[in-house]
């Protein structure tokens, strides 16, 4: 084993590398949770007002029961999302992990072939959260109320 100070810096910076991408994972997590507080916070809304007897007229009820099960639907995107995000930061902090172990000679028997697949791994389940984020955008842009009902006046 190696113990000069240039093998140890690069060791290091061999293992910390895909910390970087930990760092894009958690900042989607944040994004995402902020896109799945103000979906439930939407549903939890319409159908406070629905609950209360608050709406009278149909087209608006129809229209809301709509929003709301559109807001759901979203909400459950955001959760996938998420917990693709999730096992991607679990594979790429495996990886960060294997590379330590493996650069500081702790452990011998550690085949390449377990880095590349938790890293690939990391970065497959990243790409599918970020797939399922653009899926949630555009669903909740065309899900938008751009044709609400006007109140009739009864």
């Amino acid at each position: 084993m190696d113990v000069s100070i240039d093998a140890i810096t690069n060791n290091i910076q061999l293992a910390l590398a895909p910390v970087f991408l930990l760092t894009a994972v958690a900042t989607l997590i944040n994004a995402i949770s902020g896109r799945l507080a103000r979906s439930v916070d939407r549903m939890r809304a319409i159908r406070h007002s629905i609950n209360l007897g608050e709406v009278k007229d149909t087209a608006i009820l129809r229209h809301m029961n709509k929003e709301a099960d559109e807001a759901q639907i979203r909400g459950r995107l955001c959760t996938a999302a998420i917990f693709f995000d999730v096992l991607s930061g679990v594979f790429i902090s495996l990886t960060v992990l294997e590379l330590f172990f493996f650069q500081a000679g702790a452990v011998r028997s550690l085949q390449t072939s377990y880095v590349i697949w938790t890293f690939v791994l990391g970065l497959i389940f990243f790409m599918t959260s970020l797939s399922i984020v653009l899926a949630e955008v555009v669903y909740a842009y065309r899900s938008a109320g751009w044709n609400t009902p006007k109140k009739t006046n009864s």
